[in-house]
């Protein structure tokens, strides 16, 4: 197996480091309070807090586990691909799954198996991953697309613990923040064992930070795995969104942020004739936050404007009547973790969220997977090259604000071959796209075996 890289420091970034470490120390307090505030709207952040902080209380594996990282619920999801793939490689491995979020931990439960073991990344303190890795005694660490943590790298480097960076992406902002903080995120980038990248503009920037890029293998989430229970669901969801024995047409706003629901209201309210369109061909507007802290939130203010909303959790059980209200409304709220597949099934197309406002966009491969054509605003650099991909295939279109997707929306409204074209244009794209998963696995455990 690779040992890890003992990057030659200068005494700036010993000192940087040091500093860094103090820094994180005396942050703890405020971190604590965070996560009491945090687990009033979500229990999952109360959930085993000393594991925060690297104390267990817990029997870990026998050493020698396969650890992997997923920070949050996207980078879970496109774990998930990945360890499907590893264990198929090496039959009887046994994993350690981390994240740093409730829905990351939420849904990283449908991925262990008996023997698994579940934990959160402890915070970037020297104490608190020295006792995490002693505790765990993992045969090496993945970590997922972005999370490079100062303290978490040198504190492998001093265990030998081989770490990788997979599904690597690192965007322009990204790379700027990082070049500016040389003396402390220099030694991180340079101390991983290894890193495998999604294209060839995220192995460049990871280069100049000074990592050992080893190759470029594509983006695991084009390996998302066929739905059909989701299919189902959303099938089942539109025979009941009628109006007049007619399938009401469904926009989704996909994963929004704070701020971009009422850019969404004031653009309809401040345009007449196209609000009276959608009306008029009878649109269902279904809205899913991004950060389920906002359900809440988001009802009150599409509530507060006048409109009629329902609550996804409010849906009965499968095989009671629906109430009238859930099929009458002018929008649902999906206030629901683990169903986006099966609300990119029952969408006709997606306002991307996080994309109207200087916030980096999301991932709109898994909507394109599903054939969900995506509307996007101008701020996609979080994931520059999915968002490239699908606007060249013609999956997606780039409009310059909330204006222009609701023109956008309401072209595809009135043109159902384009609508359909593009819809095909997605899934012909992720179609083309697959086999990372394979590609990854096969790096991984070549690398784990080497002598």
């Amino acid at each position: 197996m690779p040992q890890p890289v003992q990057p030659v420091m200068s005494w700036a970034e010993r000192l940087s480091l040091a500093a860094y470490g103090l820094l994180m120390r005396g942050l703890q307090p405020l971190l604590r309070r965070k996560l009491q505030r945090r687990g009033q709207q979500e229990p999952g952040y109360l959930h085993q807090v000393p594991q925060r902080f690297g104390l267990y209380d817990t029997a870990a594996l026998a050493p020698g586990c396969v650890w992997v990282h997923a920070v949050s619920l996207g980078e879970t999801r496109a774990a998930g691909l990945l360890i499907d793939a590893l264990r198929a490689r090496l039959p009887g491995m046994r994993l350690l799954l981390t994240h740093s979020t409730a829905t990351g931990w939420a849904q990283g439960q449908s991925l262990l198996q008996p023997g698994d073991v579940q934990a959160w990344l402890p915070w970037d303190t020297p104490e608190a991953t020295r006792r995490f890795l002693q505790h765990h005694q993992p045969r090496c660490g993945i970590l997922m697309e972005t999370e490079v943590w100062p303290s978490l790298v040198q504190t492998c480097q001093q265990q030998a613990v081989p770490l990788y960076l997979v599904n690597a992406r690192l965007n322009d902002k990204s790379l700027r923040s990082a070049k500016r903080w040389a003396w402390l995120s220099g030694p991180a980038y340079r101390g991983l064992t290894g890193v495998l990248a999604q294209s060839d503009a995220d192995a460049q920037g990871l280069s100049a930070l000074g990592a050992r890029v080893d190759a470029v293998l594509g983006n695991l989430k084009f390996d998302v795995k066929p739905q059909p229970q989701a299919q189902a669901g959303a099938q089942q969801w539109r025979a009941q969104w009628t109006r007049q024995g007619q399938s009401r047409p469904v926009i989704m706003l996909a994963s929004t942020r704070e701020g971009e629901e009422a850019l969404w209201l004031n653009a309809l309210a401040s345009n007449a004739w196209r609000a009276q369109a959608f009306a008029d061909a009878g649109v269902l507007w279904l809205l899913v936050p991004r950060h389920p802290q906002r359900f809440d939130e988001v009802h009150q203010l599409v509530q507060g404007r006048g409109w009629s909303i329902f609550r996804r959790s409010a849906l009965p059980a499968e095989g009671q009547a629906w109430p009238i209200e859930a099929s009458a409304v002018q929008v649902w709220l999906g206030d629901s973790l683990g169903e986006m597949p099966q609300y990119f099934h029952a969408a006709d197309m997606a306002l991307l969220g996080g994309s109207f406002m200087p916030l980096g966009g999301q991932n709109l491969i898994e909507a394109a997977a599903f054939g969900c054509p995506i509307v996007m605003g101008p701020h996609t650099f979080n994931f520059a090259e999915a968002s490239a991909q699908a606007e060249a295939a013609g999956a997606a279109q780039r409009v310059a604000d909330m204006d222009g997707a609701l023109d956008q929306a309401l072209a595809w409204l009135n043109d159902r071959a384009a609508l359909a074209r593009a819809q095909q244009a997605g899934l012909d794209m992720v179609a083309q796209g697959r086999g990372a998963a394979e590609r990854y696995a096969q790096a991984l455990v070549m690398a784990l075996n080497a002598v």
